[in-house]
């Protein structure tokens, strides 16, 4: 009589179970396997008492249990078969398929949400990822394990730890959140929250991250990392350091092995030992080589000589790096078109130009232009020499013509093929030197500052010194000399061949250095034919 209602007990318990189990989960918009029951396959002991036991048997010894594809292993577990959930003890292991496995000292398992919750020691291993924590739950509807008090996935030489994490094995995707880090032997990341792809290997970094590898760190506040290729890709708030090196910009792409790093928007690069910066809309840097480039409004700023700053800005910027390995290591800068250069006691302008941070010189090519104070230098080729606080000296060769303003109508003038200018220490002109077919205008002016007379001279080679602002004294071997009472010069004698004064292309600022000005038709300067010696026969 009690067997008979103990059996009809369990069908009817059985026939609610199979009415009510689709009702509870009916949100699940996965296919479930509710119309599976947990199966018990083997225990060595088994207890069961309708009453002292709350209907649950309590199995001990090699129990197995299985429910929609898995399977578990256990010292002892309470199965509850009304519930359809069980509670297993002692060396726990769940295996499902020949791909998942999970393991710890304790599990609680629901087999209507198929919802695995497993603590203390434990360890998920997924191919050949491993997860490991001492709380973890696996939701078998989604595929999906995950912790919420600290833990950490291992995937072949990654190591991620974090307070939260998920894995999904039918995507092999991982997401962590907070104090999150991400080591291997070649970087440490740490970020606040992480996307981890297992198969590509690709890291999606959201938050305030640093990547640290060697003496390099890399801020960012959105990008991707490979892990593999060592390729970096940021987007938000990017600044990359590395030795005497910083570089930042609104998009950034890096590449560890070869070295190359490029920039878009808002590009700079800086070097902090040589202090100079490159920026511009689009740069690229080669930290191997140490040759850097940029464009679209780019500029490069030179802080190196005190507290003024050179500015110079071309369609085109490149930067070479010589003795990178060494204590000597310097910059070479180049400048493609529409070239244009502020300093506050120097500006600028040609077709192209050279800098080197060693020697301190600026070469101008093609049409250039050098201002200093209220006086203006041009010829075919430039070469202005700085020291750290002051311009030292300029250099032009070949149709050198040196204009002073003296005031609005007159203009102090020396043409010749070469010249050379030397400044003192406060940027004034203290000697220039001519060579070949020199001509000079100069205008003395009286002790009240008005000018009576202009003088004129020819000579091959001449030397000119300044005392004061004021030409006073000049030698030359032999020369050809005029005196003119104000105004009655000859035009040919008062403006020299070439005359015209630039003063509406000059750079007016830092700023000003974007804003190309060329010269007004029929004053640009027309290169010299050099003749070549002609080939002997033999």
């Amino acid at each position: 009589m009690i067997v008979r209602k103990i059996l009809l007990y369990i069908l009817v318990l059985a026939g609610c179970a199979a009415y009510a189990l689709p009702n509870v989960n009916q949100h699940r918009k996965k296919h479930t396997h509710n119309n599976e029951r947990i199966v018990l396959r083997h225990a060595d002991n088994l207890r069961f008492s309708e009453y002292e036991m709350n209907k649950a048997q309590r199995l001990s010894g090699n129990v197995i249990l299985a429910h929609a594809g898995m399977v578990m292993h256990c010292d002892s577990a309470v199965l509850n078969d009304d519930s359809q959930t069980f509670d297993a003890f002692g060396r726990v292991r769940i295996v499902q398929g020949d791909t998942l496995t999970l393991k710890g000292d304790k599990l609680h398992y629901d087999g209507s949400t198929q919802m695995a919750e497993m603590r203390k020691n434990v360890v998920m291993t997924h191919r050949k990822q491993i997860m490991r924590t001492d709380s973890l739950n696996y939701d078998r509807m989604y595929n999906v394990g995950y912790y919420f008090e600290g833990g950490e996935l291992i995937d072949g030489n990654n190591h991620l730890t974090s307070d939260w994490g998920e894995y999904h094995t039918d995507t092999r995707k991982a997401t962590f959140n907070y104090n999150v880090e991400l080591k291997n032997p070649k970087f440490k990341l740490i970020t606040d929250t992480l996307h981890y792809n297992t198969i590509t290997k690709w890291a999606e970094i959201v938050g305030k991250s640093n990547i640290y590898s060697g003496q390099d760190r890399i801020y960012t506040e959105h990008g991707f990392y490979n892990t593999v290729s060592e390729k970096v890709r940021l987007y938000k708030g990017t600044k990359a350091f590395g030795k005497d090196r910083i570089m930042q910009g609104d998009t950034v792409y890096y590449d560890k092995k070869t070295g190359v790093m490029e920039g878009l928007g808002n590009v700079s690069c800086e070097d902090t030992k040589n202090k100079n910066i490159l920026t511009g809309g689009y740069a690229r840097y080669n930290e191997l080589t140490g040759e850097a480039m940029a464009t679209k409004r780019a500029l490069a700023r030179d802080y190196s000589q005190g507290k003024d700053t050179l500015y110079v800005h071309a369609d085109t910027l490149r930067m070479f790096s010589y003795n990178l390995k060494t204590d000597s290591v310097y910059r070479v800068l180049h400048g493609y078109f529409h070239a244009r250069a502020f300093r506050t006691d120097m500006q600028m302008v040609a077709d192209s130009l050279v800098f080197s941070s060693r020697t301190k010189k600026v070469t101008l090519y093609r049409d250039p232009i050098v201002w200093s104070d209220n006086k203006q230098i041009v010829g075919e080729e430039i070469n202005a020499y700085m020291n750290d606080s002051t311009l030292d000296s300029i250099y032009v060769d070949r149709q050198a013509l040196t204009i002073e303003r003296v005031d609005s109508t007159h203009f102090n003038q020396v043409a010749s093929q070469q010249m050379r200018t030397y400044f003192d220490t406060q940027g004034e002109v203290k000697e220039n030197r001519a060579i070949g077919n020199v001509m000079v205008v100069n205008y003395p002016l009286e002790k009240d500052s008005t000018i009576l007379y202009q003088n004129y001279v020819e000579t091959a080679q001449a030397r000119m010194f300044m005392r004061n602002r004021k030409l006073y004294k000049i030698w030359a071997p032999a020369s050809h000399g005029y005196f003119y009472p104000i105004g009655l010069a000859p035009a040919d004698r008062t403006k020299l061949p070439g005359f015209a004064w630039f003063d509406y292309i000059r750079p007016l600022s830092p700023d000003d250095v974007f804003n190309w000005r060329g010269k007004k038709e029929g004053t640009t300067l027309k290169p010299s034919i050099r003749r070549e010696a002609p080939l002997q026969k033999l």
